[in-house]
């Protein structure tokens, strides 16, 4: 792992590859513990483009059948959050009546989750529980309840693993934090 460059900014390692694929193991058995055996058949939702990664290395992992459907949402300008959610691609499937796994790269402050929950459970979703490779504590401050958390971590920009800045870097596989 060496240091990177996107557009005008320096990222150096920070999460490895196999800390990574660790973590989704964990993440993937508790969803399995959860799911296995289920009658119904749930839908997984990958929140693109960041989450493609996780969603696919998650979906590996499962054990039980279920449907994939994609949407994709933005809150992000450069390295800043703009504090509004924008739906740039609608949902790919419909959830009415179903319980949903929505899939997520990074929860930081909770803007983009609750705004997506709150849109599943509008379109009639059962039940919505949400799966995210990354937390950052310092920075969530909604009440929605997070049921799968692969890892934590401190109020950084980061990239690779599917995260990008400026739609650079998501071919990472592993995670690089901005090198001040």
């Amino acid at each position: 792992m060496d240091r990177i460059k996107l557009h005008d900014k320096f990222f150096r390692p920070f999460i490895p590859n196999d800390r990574i694929e660790s973590a989704i193991d964990a993440v993937a058995e508790k969803v399995n513990l959860d799911f296995e055996g289920c009658e119904d058949i749930p839908v997984v939702i990958c929140t693109l483009t960041g989450a493609i990664m996780f969603t696919s290395e998650l979906l590996k992992r499962l054990r039980f059948q279920c449907e994939v459907s994609c949407i994709k949402l933005s809150s992000y300008q450069g390295t800043r959050s703009t504090g509004t959610v924008l739906t740039m691609l609608g949902l790919t499937g419909d959830v009415k009546g179903r319980r949903v796994i929505i899939c997520e790269d990074i929860v930081d402050t909770g803007n983009t989750i609750l705004a997506l929950q709150e849109m599943l459970l509008a379109q009639g979703a059962a039940e919505v529980r949400i799966c995210t490779l990354l937390l950052k504590p310092d920075v969530y401050d909604k009440d929605v309840k997070l049921d799968y958390v692969a890892m934590e971590i401190p109020n950084a920009f980061i990239v690779g693993f599917g995260l990008d800045y400026d739609e650079l870097g998501r071919q990472y596989k592993d995670i690089y934090v901005l090198d001040q």
